[in-house]
């Protein structure tokens, strides 16, 4: 099996109202590709995903934002939900997370809603990124660029639009974090 990710530790932070879909889908394709996953939430214990506006399942976490830094991880993967990104722009911890990957110069892959916690770390500014259409405005307002395609990759900031990109948003994640 071809692992080109088996020397990188990778976290997924999320919490309650994350899309399930937009976890679990990277989550399989960097497991696939032989990483070492974590999930990142706000407290120990289960968070549960959902289905657009459905609960689905719930998933164990593995760490607590307060206990890890971007120096422990080689990448960090932000799934959407409305509800998630919206409840983790609200915690100081999951911001400075957010903030010490960028200040680190680490890939950030961020779908659908979770450029809301890009906005409130302020890392846009000058950044070219897509979300969910409605964001666009938010995006700008931050300083930066929003453009409407499968994936977008701004020097490490990949991002996507929806569930309906995730073929475009797991490939370019394996594909920015795979040896030369």
């Amino acid at each position: 099996m071809n692992a080109p990710l088996n020397e990188k530790t990778i976290a997924f932070l999320a919490t309650d109202g994350v899309e399930q879909i937009e976890l679990t889908r990277p989550w399989k394709d960097l497991q696939g590709a032989g990483a070492n996953l974590h999930l990142v939430t706000l407290e120990k214990g289960e968070i549960t995903a959902y289905h657009h506006l459905d609960e689905a399942h719930s998933f164990e976490s593995d760490k607590v934002v307060n206990e890890v830094t971007a120096n422990d991880y080689d990448a960090l993967v932000l799934p959407g939900g409305v509800a998630n990104p919206d409840a983790l722009r609200m915690n100081e911890d999951a911001v400075s997370f957010v903030k010490h990957f960028f200040n680190s110069q680490k890939p950030v892959a961020a779908i659908c809603h979770a450029p809301w916690l890009l906005i409130e770390a302020g890392v846009l500014k000058g950044k070219t990124l897509t979300s969910f259409p409605s964001l666009q405005t938010d995006i700008r307002n931050a300083g930066g660029t929003w453009v409407d395609k499968a994936v977008s990759d701004d020097d490490g900031l990949i991002t996507s639009r929806s569930p309906d990109d995730l073929d475009a948003f797991c490939a370019r994640i394996i594909e920015v974090l795979s040896p030369v």
